[in-house]
């Protein structure tokens, strides 16, 4: 007999780019060569700054437990970056360290939503928002944008979806899935509606470093009365190709930071002692060429993207992700070499398909909340790239209406 799990448990999904990433690697162990666009990892190298002191964190024996909001020196050094890079003003007392951004989100959400509580999501989302903010008794509320919208919501479409019930806004900027970013004058219309409305605002600012010509501007600087009740999320995953290293970090009032700080020490304790030395060897240390390697793989993809009979694709102004448009092919029927036919009734059906007859490995917009699109990364190599393009345009020369 097999005792019944939490109906909190039964009700969430798995992370699908987590999931995608796991067949990919299943398959590549059995030696076949799959091209991994799925997985949200910059492939470059953790900076030697940020691995020498892990190191010498190690060497000193700095493996002990530390506050439970992060090391004191790491809060005092993100509070200076936050100034020059975000012209944002924290204290040290203002800000918890987590182990990665991913866990300050729910470090959020827990601290915040009662049940029934209303999150503003605009979509395309990242995958884990609904699935943290319903884990917390919340109830994500879709704000749907689209390619003609730029993916970003409209200070009108905001202002309609306040009720009662809403508690928080998440604004992730630059985007993940869409790479969409708002601008100044967005975020300062933005802005003009929520000073009218006591509602907190998540901004995710994970990206925050890459952007290609466009300014990152936080919502956070928009007045002080917003900054009071906005958490700013952020982190070294993305920027610093520490995804391993599971270290992020939230800056808000000292209320809630004291309520996140409170929370989590009955939860991880403490950040790893280690990787917190790592992090603060990584400030200070991001090489702007990283950008510009991104933006030529950006460029190369959506010109390639174009180059497919159906697919639209909007450029992404920053991260490192596409998000095209693959609806035409949705109803229509795909034969394979050996003349098997498949009618794609779902994305979801089609990245399957897509991995598995020609191993190039995408992640389905359904769990995103887009399930006319896909989301490929273009954090690897422009070889890898390369092949994978000219795996894809091969594949949907094999579909008929």
């Amino acid at each position: 007999m097999t005792l019944p799990l939490s109906r909190r448990a039964q009700g969430i999904a798995p992370s699908p780019t987590l999931s995608i990433d796991a067949k990919t690697k299943a398959l590549i162990a059995t030696g076949i060569d799959v091209v991994n666009l799925s997985v949200g990892e910059p492939d470059f190298r953790t900076p030697d700054q940020a691995s020498l002191a892990g190191i010498a964190a190690i060497t000193a024996n700095f493996t002990k437990y530390t506050d439970a909001s992060g090391i004191v020196e790491l809060r005092r050094a993100i509070a200076e970056k936050l100034l020059t890079d975000n012209g944002l003003t924290y204290k040290p007392e203002e800000i918890i360290v987590s182990t990665g951004a991913k866990q300050s989100l729910y470090n959020i959400f827990v601290t915040i939503l009662n049940p029934g509580d209303e999150v503003l999501l605009p979509t395309p989302y990242w995958v884990s928002y609904p699935e943290q903010i319903r884990l917390c008794d919340g109830v994500p509320v879709d704000l749907p944008t689209t390619e003609s919208t730029g993916f970003k919501i409209t200070p009108q479409q905001l202002e309609a979806a306040i009720t009662p019930k809403t508690k928080a806004l998440l604004i992730n900027s630059p985007s993940n899935p869409t790479g969409a970013m708002y601008t100044p004058q967005e975020m300062q219309a933005l802005a003009q509606v929520l000073e009218n409305h006591e509602i907190y605002i998540i901004s995710d600012e994970i990206y925050e470093r890459l952007t290609y010509g466009c300014e990152h501007y936080s919502i956070a600087r928009c007045s002080e009365t917003l900054r009071a009740r906005t958490f700013v999320v952020n982190g070294f995953s993305k920027t610093f190709a520490m995804t391993g290293w599971r270290v992020g970090y939230v800056a808000a009032a000292q209320p809630l930071v004291k309520a996140m700080s409170s929370f989590q020490s009955h939860t991880t304790s403490n950040p790893s002692s280690i990787s917190q030395k790592a992090a603060l060897g990584a400030l200070g240390t991001f090489d702007p060429r990283t950008v510009e390697e991104f933006r030529a793989r950006r460029d190369y993809v959506v010109g390639q993207l174009a180059e497919i009979p159906g697919i639209t694709c909007s450029n992404p102004e920053g991260a490192f992700y596409v998000f095209p448009n693959i609806s035409h092919y949705l109803g229509q029927t795909y034969t394979s070499d050996d003349k098997k036919r498949t009618r794609i009734e779902s994305v979801d059906q089609l990245c399957e398909l897509l991995l598995t007859e020609s191993h190039v490995s995408a992640v389905p917009g359904t769990g995103f909340g887009a399930p006319r699109n896909m989301r490929l990364s273009y954090a690897t190599s422009m070889t890898q790239l390369h092949k994978g393009m000219e795996r894809m345009r091969a594949f949907f020369t094999h579909f008929s209406s």
